[in-house]
């Protein structure tokens, strides 16, 4: 039985958006839970969809004793702030520092965050708790598909694996897998070889979907060439990277360890030539708010199914402050009668609807209150048609057993078009977000959801198509329309496809 420390920080770092993480947004409880440290730990991950349950769950299994430091989550924002990162940092190494004898150390990271005072938020926190546990105890991470995988994170950490399906479905079993690697190096003689290879162009969002083409066969290659690979090849990853982080090291990588130095780089080149050679297929069709809005109207006419527009650009889940109107004025504009759009972060008019009651019809200007350039609220009167607390529990393949705090809720309605709005940042990812209000999303004729391929894991199943629009938002569909200023020497911003265009 080994003594391991566990803990984690998640944040998605869109530097180019306008909200900033303060320390607050990680002490507060939306879809995942609040700050928690110590044993406190154990209770808020519990039976929540996350890495760093399944690895407690595995090293529990393996009977080792655990050591809880603290672990936290914050909405995808811009940079998280100096004073944030500073505080999170500084309750895991006391939790390290106070734990007397370690024998090995589980990290439950996004691979993505930025901080105002730094650029590899992650590699720094790993340089500290190297210096601080020695080279003599392996520390194992568990990442996100889209970290931005860093030489400092590739050298301080023993072993990292990232999730395979984007749709994060399989975010408890990545926790599992680190955990197991954790295991072996305690069991095992030696330290694993690495390697690393980092791609020279940048993968879009919504393109990088493992339900489509072509990372649904670049993930599938994953685990055939593991077992190929036999015992030399212990883990081998693709993380497609967070194109909206204007740092050196953005974009993809492959990276992999094993026992056997051969079999781990030729296992990272297998996987970073094929990634390269599926390159042009990296894009996909993007449409403009007004031509989607007639292309859904069209397909619905005929369907038995809903057809879901995704409001990519304004996508809490890679930064987007959720309160855009633009999409919603498309549908209001195209005569789009029975549609629903959500989830539109305005707590504000949240309350006022909760203040006027279910049924009244209120005078507001709603969304456009984040500060992005060039939003206004849309004024109007809106039927309040539904009232909700915020209190439910997620269904969805990603967000099960998610304990959803998202303050008061409401869905509005105007000219004819309905809204739903929440007072907490949460991408439209999840049916039971609608449900709570009412909705029944697989009976709707149009559904548009601030989401970029999330929603694709518990909205696919029940939907005729899918429409990815370009509305208003800072997160952009086409990372080559962002102003990066500090990205490698010969770094292509898009991927470059048949025709030359996405």
């Amino acid at each position: 039985m080994a003594r391991i420390a566990v803990g984690g920080f998640q944040h998605e770092t869109n530097t180019f958006a306008p909200l900033k993480a303060t320390w607050e947004m990680f002490e507060e409880v939306d879809g995942w839970p609040g700050f928690s440290r110590g044993d406190d730990l154990f209770t808020a991950i519990d039976g929540v969809h996350l890495p760093i349950t399944g690895a407690v769950e595995v090293l529990r299994g393996l009977g080792h004793e655990l050591v809880p430091l603290s672990w936290c989550a914050a909405t995808p924002s811009a940079h998280v702030t100096e004073d944030a990162f500073e505080r999170i940092a500084a309750v895991l190494l006391e939790g390290i520092a106070s734990a007397g004898h370690l024998d090995g150390v589980y990290l439950d990271l996004h691979g993505a965050a930025v901080c105002e005072h730094l650029e590899d938020g992650e590699g720094e926190l790993l340089r500290r708790i190297r210096a601080l546990v020695g080279d003599g105890v392996p520390i194992s991470v568990s990442l996100d598909l889209h970290a931005n995988v860093t030489e400092q994170m590739v050298a301080l950490a023993d072993v990292m694996d990232a999730f395979r399906t984007y749709p994060h479905v399989d975010m408890g079993e990545t926790g599992a897998r680190a955990a197991r690697h954790l295991d072996a190096l305690l069991r095992d003689e030696g330290p694993f070889h690495k390697a690393m290879r980092k791609m020279d162009f940048l993968i879009p969002l919504n393109w990088g979907c493992s339900y489509i083409e072509p990372a649904a066969s670049l993930y599938g290659m994953l685990p055939e060439i593991e077992t190929a690979s036999g015992a030399g090849l212990t883990a081998i990853s693709f993380a497609t990277g967070f194109p909206m982080a204007d740092i050196r090291e953005v974009g993809p990588a492959v990276f992999a360890y094993g026992r056997d130095r051969a079999a781990t780089e030729a296992a990272v080149e297998t996987v970073s030539q094929a990634v390269h050679a599926a390159e042009p297929d990296f894009a996909g069709r993007i449409w403009q708010p007004d031509e989607a809005v007639a292309e859904a109207m069209r397909i619905a006419e005929g369907a038995r199914k809903p057809v879901v527009l995704a409001d990519t650009q304004d996508n809490s889940g890679a930064g987007g402050p959720s309160d855009t109107t633009g999409l919603l004025e498309a549908l209001i504009r195209g005569g789009a009668r029975g549609a629903v759009l959500g989830l539109l972060n305005d707590p504000e008019v949240a309350l006022q609807a909760h203040e006027a009651g279910e049924g009244a019809t209120i005078r507001t200007e709603l969304g456009g209150k984040s500060g992005m350039a060039g939003q206004r609220p849309l004024a109007g009167d809106y039927k309040v048609l539904k009232l909700g607390d915020g209190h439910f529990t997620g269904t969805g393949p990603m967000w099960h057993g998610a304990r959803m705090e998202l303050g008061p809720m409401a869905l509005l309605e105007i000219e004819g078009v309905r809204v739903a709005v929440g007072s907490v940042m949460m991408q439209a990812a999840d049916q039971s977000i609608f449900r709570h209000l009412g909705v029944e999303p697989a009976t709707e004729k149009i559904l548009a959801l601030k989401s970029s391929v999330h929603f694709r894991a518990d909205f696919q199943p029940i939907c005729e198509k899918i429409l990815v629009v370009e509305a208003p938002g800072p997160c952009a569909v086409d990372p080559s329309k962002l102003a990066f200023t500090k990205v490698r020497p010969g770094l292509r911003l898009r991927p470059e496809a048949d025709g030359g265009s996405l």
